[in-house]
């Protein structure tokens, strides 16, 4: 089956049995207070019920690979933010490329590895952290934390076996988005670093002089947006990517623009189901060189831990979703280490 017919069976049916015969030193500070009904722990065990339970993995985006390089800011950043990292000073990054799906050992051409992830830890100067979490679709199944818990529960009760229509036939018809997402063609790129990734949470932006900006982060690939053919992805080894991205890198940089969409009269700053038109303007903040592999990549993504709230003055939460995703963050982080 391909990635797209993949993803309209899931809007038919079930994961349940796509999952079937899968294997299975970071300080925490308080989580914000999510804009949500549901807990954090909910939100997780959620994921738990669609993915299994899979011990010192996370909750989504279970397998990944890690890798170090740094983030130069352009002229035109500090125009938008007076953040530490989009000033003159170049600083050190962590980034994950990840797999879709909460199973640690899936297979980077399987239909449910996609969409890929991007999560980058910037090192600022004054020695604190700032993240950034996309992937790569432009665009959320869900507007909210808790309408995404539903979509969850709908997936992950309705089996092959379940009487129609099932909790996820109905939680299509009434979300027209959601059925757009799961449905949308995600094909298997060449390489984690021939992706667009997109944040699709709205922030808030201030530079020096106290102007405000909104807009939601894009990392758009310096190599071009490049996919395999349905018969290369059929053929392509378990692991291509992570083997892949470590290759691409011993010879030069993985290399990504991180650029700014901003927002226009009208668009939606608390909806990320709802993807800005291309036309709005776009700035520049910097350029990602990514260039050397983590020696243990898998324990390092162990013990990364990525929080989108976590921001320094300049940059703040304009979705309420970033406050349940970081809250919920540290829940499968917690849970991976006991």
């Amino acid at each position: 089956m391909n990635v797209s017919g993949l993803f309209k069976w899931l809007a038919a049916c079930s994961l349940a049995p796509v999952l079937a015969g899968t294997a299975a030193a970071q300080t925490l500070s308080a989580p914000p207070t999510p804009a949500s009904k549901a807990s954090p722990a909910e939100l997780v065990d959620a994921l738990g019920g669609v993915f299994g339970q899979h011990a010192d993995a996370r909750a989504v985006h279970a397998k990944g690979v890690v890798l170090t390089g740094t983030f130069t800011p352009a002229t035109t950043a500090a125009s938008v933010s007076k953040a530490p990292h989009l000033q003159k000073t170049s600083v050190p990054v962590t980034v994950r490329f990840s797999d879709f799906a909460g199973i640690p050992d899936i297979a980077d051409n399987h239909g449910l590895a996609s969409p890929r992830g991007f999560a980058i830890k910037f090192a600022l100067p004054d020695g604190s952290t700032t993240d950034i979490v996309a992937h790569s679709f432009n665009g959320f199944p869900s507007p909210t934390a808790d309408d995404f818990r539903n979509l969850l529960i709908a997936l992950g009760t309705s089996g092959p076996d379940t009487p129609k229509p099932t909790p996820l036939d109905r939680y299509l018809g009434d979300h027209p988005v959601a059925k757009a997402f799961l449905t949308a063609p995600k094909p298997a790129p060449v390489s984690y670093a021939t992706l667009p990734y997109y944040g699709v949470n709205t922030f808030k932006f201030t530079n020096a002089a106290g102007k405000v900006t909104y807009g939601r982060y894009q990392f758009l690939p310096r190599a071009g947006a490049k996919y395999l053919s349905d018969d290369e992805t059929a053929h392509a080894a378990p692991n291509y990517l992570r083997d892949e991205i470590v290759k691409r890198v011993a010879t030069q940089p993985a290399e990504f623009d991180l650029v700014l969409q901003i927002a226009d009269r009208g668009d939606k700053l608390d909806d990320p189901s709802i993807a800005w038109p291309t036309s709005r303007r776009i700035v520049k903040l910097g350029t990602i060189s990514v260039t050397t592999p983590v020696a243990d990549s898998d324990a390092a993504q162990r013990a990364l831990l990525f929080l989108p709230a976590a921001l320094p003055p300049g940059i703040d939460v304009q979705d309420p979703m970033v406050a349940a995703r970081s809250a919920a963050y540290p829940i499968s982080y917690q849970r991976r280490h006991q």
